[in-house]
């Protein structure tokens, strides 16, 4: 396959809308965007020349910028969906959030999807579900603040992984980073504002020494609200670890088996089985925490079968939320160096049969986001009891409230005007440089924290 385009600068996105669709091998693919007219593009598929005009009010340079952007790709994607005569399931939506463009299209957004982007009825009605279970959560409020705490540590590094985390065992410096962390932790606490949740991700946090993890508890200081912390995997579990975090007032604990079935787990590079995972889980439990269970589709010599046979497991538990993840092919991943693109195999089936599955079994569906390259062009979706859905997880797939974000690789967000305008600071990725440009992180995110 290849693309040209009279606009250099959308190359990438037209490249990203295409490679949703099979059998492109030997298209030729030219697009010209007709400067007569704002929002006229021409699609010639070996070719065959479809032509398109589109109209939508905008303000500034960088809005037409955006829907220039927005009215070529569904251009390319009426043109490939009549040439190649296939649908897509989300049509010629490509943002990782349809939620949020859902809410920003008002009372009109399940026409504006289907009708201009194809979405299918059946992801319309995944979207509706998600938003009637957000409603009494969903809420966009000046001070509105959740703080993500990272830790780039892990047992060891698993296939499908792009997460700049190291290896627990192979690391010496844990407690030069742990040291950094603090500082910004404490530095970051005059912006706190109305925390609605505290999150502690990873990499696999509790795979720390406990007295390091201590120290970070400590900084964090008192919480009164949601407070998350991925413990991830077994083998880093135990009662110790368990009754620190509940010292410390943590509500919520992540056990992600991803599989129950002990032969991909040792494909995807977990040392431990499933009967590990369930020993675990039934270990949080007891001590009351409310848990975040993972599962992902599409994990490599996994059939629909194996993958029903996890959904089914999790069900059995019944943690109080499941999040089913489509896998995708993650620059940094060991996975993505392997191949090229995803097969498409029975992606779909495995992620209708979850959601028929949690549906009929008490959960409902909170929250969801898309990635780049994810098998069969699907979705990530969160599910849960009813009223024990993840603040945090819903703050920042809509992006409806502050994030203070501290740890390397960390991105804070800053909302102003209601959300209108977001501002990013990314920390340095690597923990070395992190550690390093400490003070500077902390100087160059107040500024953007200080900043009206």
């Amino acid at each position: 396959m290849n693309i040209t385009s009279n606009l250099i600068w959308l190359l990438p996105e037209l490249k990203e809308e295409v490679k949703f669709f099979k059998n492109t091998d030997g298209l030729e693919i030219v697009h010209r965007h007709i400067q007569s007219d704002e929002f006229a593009d021409e699609i010639t598929i070996n070719g065959k020349t479809y032509s398109f005009a589109f109209e939508h009010a905008y303000s500034g340079d960088i809005e037409k910028k955006r829907y220039l952007k927005r009215y070529a790709k569904l251009a390319l994607y009426r043109a490939m969906s009549d040439y190649l005569g296939e649908k897509l399931p989300w049509g010629a939506l490509t943002g990782i959030r349809p939620v949020k463009f859902a809410y920003s299209e008002g009372e009109n957004w399940r026409k504006e999807m289907n009708e201009v982007f194809d979405v299918s009825e059946q992801k319309l009605d995944l979207v509706a579900r998600i938003m009637k279970a957000q409603s009494g959560i969903y809420e966009i409020k000046e001070g509105n603040c959740d703080l993500f705490i990272g830790i780039p540590f892990c047992p060891s590094r698993c296939l499908y992984c792009s997460f700049m985390s190291s290896e627990i065992g192979k690391s010496k410096n844990t407690e030069e980073y742990v040291t950094a962390l603090v500082k910004e932790i404490e530095n970051a606490k005059p912006f706190y504002g109305n925390l609605r949740s505290v999150y502690i991700g990873g990499g696999t946090p509790i795979s720390l020494p406990i007295s390091q993890l201590k120290r970070i508890l400590e900084a964090i200081g008192e919480v009164k609200c949601e407070f998350t912390v991925e413990a991830g995997r077994p083998d880093c579990i135990d009662g110790e670890v368990l009754e620190l975090l509940k010292d410390y007032n943590v509500t919520r604990v992540c056990v992600n088996p991803q599989t129950f079935n002990d032969s991909t787990l040792r494909i995807i590079g977990r040392k431990h089985t499933a009967a590990d995972i369930i020993e675990k889980y039934e270990l949080v439990k007891k001590y009351g925490f409310d848990v975040n269970m993972d599962l992902i589709a599409g994990l490599p010599d996994e059939s629909f079968e194996d993958f029903k046979y996890s959904v089914d497991k999790a069900v059995e538990l019944s943690p109080d939320n499941i999040t089913v993840h489509t896998l995708s092919l993650k620059k940094g991943s060991v996975l993505k160096e392997r191949v090229e693109r995803l097969p498409d195999g029975e992606i779909e089936k495995m992620i209708d049969y979850s959601a028929y599955k949690l549906i009929n079994s008490g959960f409902n569906p909170y929250y969801m986001y898309r990635q780049k390259y994810m098998a069969g062009n699907l979705e990530n979706t969160g599910y849960a009891k009813s009223g024990k859905e993840c603040i945090y997880n819903i703050d920042v797939m809509e992006e409806i409230a502050d994030n203070l974000a501290c740890g390397a690789n960390a991105v804070s967000k800053k909302l102003f005007s209601g959300g209108e305008r977001i501002e990013r600071y990314g920390a340095p990725k690597d923990i070395p440089t992190f550690v390093a440009k400490i003070d500077k992180i902390i100087s160059e995110k107040n500024e953007l924290f200080l900043s009206k």
